[in-house]
């Protein structure tokens, strides 16, 4: 193995550990202000299910990642050092600010500009990159609006319910949580599984895309140990600032986020559980009243989503000049 190809793999696993450190705050920040559970309780149940998440529900993103963006023929494994190091310092940087952007949007970003100025346009296979964009920038809208129909019906059901009905919302929040969890699990490990394998079969260590055990079980457990250390930060801007998070909003969220993920993922489309997970939460309080929501709380991550795809494509496009000047 040589010396790129191994300080892909090492990169791609920092950007999973980084991945499911950040993220870990989406699965269990309303659980956590809506005090359903402790949070190191919330941790380490969501890092077990994220770990088995990929073992249980395929790894169709991964191909998608791995072989319908670019072309694993043109591209070269310093491009993919230069993206990996782009989406790292991005994350990075939004996570000390405590800006809950899209790990998903810093990959693809870094993937576009390290793609781009290493062996140009010719390597991208434009197919897969519209219906990825399609995915990430769709799902977010479908979040909102999916969220504020389930809260509208669960309160509707539960109209006449004594207030003994908040036990119901708080207790069930285990298996919406799991399930969210799951789908974070089986889409966001996959990412970083697809770079991985396009990096051997790159490196001539695979002729064909298949996912080798050893990349499923790494990548998984990765994201589990980030998981289980939690991004604090990112938990208390998604846990509080939006509005004050009761246990029915906890459960309409991840119930909402659960299903669109887990839909994504059974179609082989990456999306970014931030986005989606922000926009529930959003949809959610929007349902019961429509300025119960701190719409520049709002506004803040919606630049955030804006502005990392060209950020991160800018960030592995000079880290890969850098890479060839310093050769």
């Amino acid at each position: 193995m040589s010396s790129e190809l191994l300080l892909v793999i090492i990169l791609a696993l920092v950007f999973e550990f980084l991945n499911g450190m950040r993220d870990s705050s989406n699965i269990v920040a309303t659980m956590i202000s809506s005090r359903a559970f402790h949070p190191q309780t919330a941790l380490g149940m969501t890092a077990i299910a994220e770990f088995l998440g990929p073992f249980l529900f395929g790894v169709t993103v991964a191909k998608t990642i791995g072989s319908d963006i670019v072309d694993s023929h043109i591209l070269t494994l310093d491009a993919l050092i230069a993206c990996l190091l782009g989406a790292i310092i991005w994350n990075l940087i939004t996570w000390f600010f405590g800006i809950p952007s899209s790990s998903s949007h810093a990959l693809i970003g870094g993937l576009i500009g390290a793609v781009f100025v290493s062996v140009g346009l010719g390597a991208i296979k434009f197919q897969g990159l519209y219906k990825v964009l399609i995915a990430l920038f769709t799902s977010p809208l479908i979040g909102f609006v999916a969220g504020f129909i389930i809260l509208r019906a669960i309160l509707f059901m539960a109209q006449h319910a004594t207030p003994r009905v908040n036990d119901l919302f708080r207790n069930g929040q285990f298996f919406t949580a799991v399930g969210l969890a799951f789908s974070h699990g089986t889409n966001d490990a996959q990412k970083t599984m697809g770079i991985i394998t396009l990096s051997l079969i790159i490196g001539g260590h695979l002729s064909a895309f298949t996912v080798p055990f050893w990349v499923i079980l790494a990548s998984a457990a990765t994201m589990a140990v980030g998981t289980a250390l939690g991004g604090w930060r990112l938990i208390r801007t998604l846990g509080g600032k939006f509005y004050k998070i009761r246990p029915v909003h906890s459960f309409a969220t991840q119930l909402t986020s659960a299903l669109v993920i887990l839909s994504a993922s059974f179609i082989g489309l990456p999306v970014s559980t931030t986005q989606v997970v922000s926009s529930a939460i959003i949809g959610v309080g929007s349902s019961e009243r429509f300025g119960k929501v701190r719409w520049s709380v709002a506004g803040d991550i919606l630049t955030a989503w804006i502005v990392t795809i060209p950020v991160s494509a800018l960030f592995s496009a000079g880290i890969y000049w850098l890479i060839n000047a310093m050769k």
